[in-house]
């Protein structure tokens, strides 16, 4: 359990600009992660292993990619009880992002409005960062050593890369992050990158991924380790689109026999772009997915997670582990041994 509920620290939060308050979140929790002060946040990690796209989670409960895209607070925010910690997206070069303001809280909806735009150091700061993250320093030290949690690192395209050319930027990324990462996850879907989710369509979608699984099996070779890759999908999907997605998936991430491969997951969901309840969206992109793909293929369910049962009814609908990042800003640390506790509990 924190030693500080996060019930009298949020209005302090929640009296600053958006973006100033998470820059101050990331700053502290950065400055604090190594000493005696992380006891603020730490909390005792759930413990409910699933094994899945052939690793082993600590726990269902994860935080999304985007509170941490540069990677510096990996300790931190593992420190809170997540079994899975996904950062960035990371492009290849620095980009500023979007102008501001391009944050904002609908606090009677509990939600957060992102027009950040992949705002990142760029790669080579990216890396850098995990590598100094004592996660990667203690697996470095005892490899043989079951990791007490798994890192994703999540890649995009810089967003003045012509969208013609995105594929080569994904493979500059998976090039770097790939030999620190436990999964890589592929970001095509947020809004905020220009044409960016145009890469979601039939043709395109099938070039990147060969393009990628083709890199990633070179990768293995160098690396001696073949690291699993995730697509993180859009909510704002019709079923047809949904269907393309899973039958090219299904492609890349079944054999000849129709058996999982391992070698590719989907993380559904990202952001909305309508005021829909994005709880409900991603919910029924993860059912028909799973209508689609069948029973043991690697789902990551994320979007509109507030509550304990917001987390089990994404399992229900056929995730296999959740993220969380809008629930973290509303509710705070105790909401990951929340429902952690009672995703346990259930299944």
């Amino acid at each position: 359990m924190a030693l500080v509920p996060y019930a009298l620290t949020r209005p302090f939060l929640f009296g600053m600009d958006p973006e100033a308050a998470h820059e101050l979140t990331l700053n502290t929790l950065a400055r604090t992660q190594h000493s005696m002060l992380n006891r603020a946040y730490r909390s005792t990690r759930i413990s409910d292993p699933i094994e899945l796209a052939g690793l082993k989670f600590p726990n269902r409960v994860g935080l999304a990619a985007g509170l941490d895209k540069n990677a510096r607070c990996i300790d931190g925010l593992g420190a809170m009880g997540f079994g899975f910690v996904e950062v960035g997206t990371v492009t290849p070069l620095a980009q500023s992002g979007n102008p501001k303001p391009r944050m904002f809280r609908l606090p009677k909806a509990m939600g957060l409005i992102n027009r950040l735009g992949f705002n990142n150091d760029g790669l080579d700061a990216f890396i850098a960062n995990v590598q100094q993250s004592r996660l990667y320093q203690q697996r470095c030290a005892h490899p043989d050593e079951s990791p007490t949690m798994l890192l994703g690192l999540n890649i995009g395209k810089n967003a003045a890369t012509p969208i013609e050319r995105a594929t080569d930027d994904y493979l500059i990324c998976l090039d770097g992050v790939y030999p620190y990462a436990d999964y890589v996850t592929v970001n095509i879907s947020s809004p905020n990158t220009k044409n960016l989710r145009t890469l979601q369509n039939d043709d395109a979608l099938d070039a990147l991924l060969a393009a990628i699984s083709k890199r990633r099996e070179e990768l293995a070779q160098i690396h001696g380790k073949r690291v699993p890759i995730f697509l993180k999908i859009a909510p704002d999907l019709d079923d047809e689109q949904i269907a393309v997605i899973a039958q090219t998936l299904q492609r890349y991430g079944k054999d000849t026999q129709g058996k999982v491969n391992n070698a590719w997951g989907v993380i559904a969901t990202n952001t909305t772009l309508s005021r829909a309840p994005v709880l409900t969206m991603s919910n029924r992109v993860i059912s028909q997915l799973r209508a689609s793909l069948g029973p043991e293929f690697p789902i990551i369910g994320v979007g509109g997670i507030m509550s304990a049962q917001d987390a089990v009814s994404k399992i229900r609908a056929g995730a296999n582990v959740v993220q969380i990042y809008s629930g973290l800003i509303y509710q705070g640390p105790e909401l990951v041994s929340e429902a952690a506790t009672l995703i346990k509990n259930t299944f």
